[in-house]
């Protein structure tokens, strides 16, 4: 397997989701995993982990390193098994030196990170979905992008709902909020919607509403302007960067976790939130297909749609009460997978890798293309 991140070290939902599966299937009798991240992420003396020293340098360059590393860890697996458009040079690389199936799971598209796709990382999609054996999405809603811009046929796995710990800490106290407290977190990118949430703060009619935004991004100074503008400054408080160990009780000191995300494939931090039983108000997601509508309220990425959802969820207190995804039930499913898709092989005579549009690419399109440094960490 290779991923980016690490639990507690990740950088977005990828991250939480390739640990979380990971951990399950070294559980498992008669399958040994291996896992291939870059060295600054890596948990240390794990058992199975392999850290890469990427170096300096653009993503291009340390993924380029990953890649040495990665083939020569698949000389011996039967799948490899990448995320995101980030595995194309070590997946392609692995697919074309060894005898093995190549799988990529798509946790999130270009267009979901960004407003205006880069060229380059929509042409290194569309290749992970030209090359690639077999597709997995995290969502029907990403199977059906999969679908509409590449012409990729993806099978669905959901991701399964990660959960945090509280220690009873009241952040809500400690910050001296002494009304209703909304929270989010994430990356300030064009994805999340900030700005949206941001001016339907100012649309609700009520001033004990306090805003606490978690996380950075290339966005934090000019959401900060855009709160002053507002006249919002002393209902917004942006805190950086939430460490791990105090994910849980932000979450749960809030009255509503509010995702306002233009597309959230899945949406990891909503099925946290729900675990420390905070309500959720939240944009387009994958996980709004295995929730019932009063524990998330699903909105527009609108800001009079999501001033309205907040008001709602404000006022509501039924108890949250929703089916829970075990990551168990995912690494099961995994696994069925990986062991159809190895006897499905060994039923074909092997003559070449994938369909037959996989087996017709000109040489010249094996080059490395890499997206920008933003969507590396997603």
């Amino acid at each position: 397997m290779l991923g980016w991140g690490f639990p507690p070290n990740v950088t977005g939902g990828l991250d939480t989701a390739v640990g979380e599966l990971f951990e399950r299937l070294r559980e498992r009798d008669g399958i040994e995993v291996e896992l291939v991240l870059p060295a600054e992420y890596a948990p240390a003396d794990r058992d199975g982990i392999h850290g890469v020293p990427t170096g300096e340098g653009d993503i291009i360059t340390r993924i380029g390193r990953l890649s040495g590393a990665f083939v020569e860890r698949a000389a011996d697996a039967d799948i490899v098994h990448t995320n995101d458009w980030f595995g194309y040079n070590p997946g392609s690389r692995a697919q074309a030196n060894h005898d093995v199936e190549w799988v990529t799971t798509f946790h999130s598209l270009s267009s979901d990170r960004n407003a205006d796709p880069p060229e380059r990382e929509t042409r290194t999609e569309q290749r992970v979905v030209n090359r690639s054996d077999h597709l997995l999405a995290v969502s029907e809603f990403t199977a059906r992008k999969i679908a509409r811009e590449y012409g990729g046929d993806a099978e669905v796995l959901y991701n399964g709902f990660s959960a945090v710990e509280t220690t009873g800490r009241d952040l809500k106290a400690d910050l001296e909020i002494d009304g209703e407290m909304l929270f989010f977190v994430g990356r300030h990118t064009d994805q999340k919607g900030l700005s949206y949430l941001l001016y339907a703060l100012s649309k609700i009619g009520r001033d004990d509403v306090t805003l606490v935004v978690g996380g950075t991004g290339h966005l934090t100074d000019q959401l900060k302007r855009f709160a002053e503008l507002l006249d919002l400054e002393d209902r917004v408080r942006f805190v950086g960067y939430v460490p791990e160990e105090e994910l849980g009780d932000y979450y749960a000191s809030a009255d509503l976790f509010v995702s306002p995300s233009l597309a959230e494939p899945f949406g990891i931090t909503i099925v946290e939130a729900l675990s420390a039983g905070t309500r959720v108000v939240a944009g387009p997601s994958g996980a709004a297909e295995l929730l019932p509508e009063d524990c998330l309220i699903e909105v527009e990425p609108d800001s009079d749609a999501i001033a309205a959802g907040i008001e709602r969820g404000l006022a509501m207190d039924t108890p949250l009460e929703y089916e829970i995804r075990t990551w168990e039930e995912v690494a099961d499913e995994h696994v069925a997978f990986y062991e159809r898709i190895l006897a499905d092989d060994d039923g074909d005579e092997k003559t070449g890798r994938g369909d037959a549009d996989r087996g017709n690419h000109p040489a010249g399109d094996r080059e490395t293309e890499r997206g920008d440094d933003e969507s590396a960490a997603t």
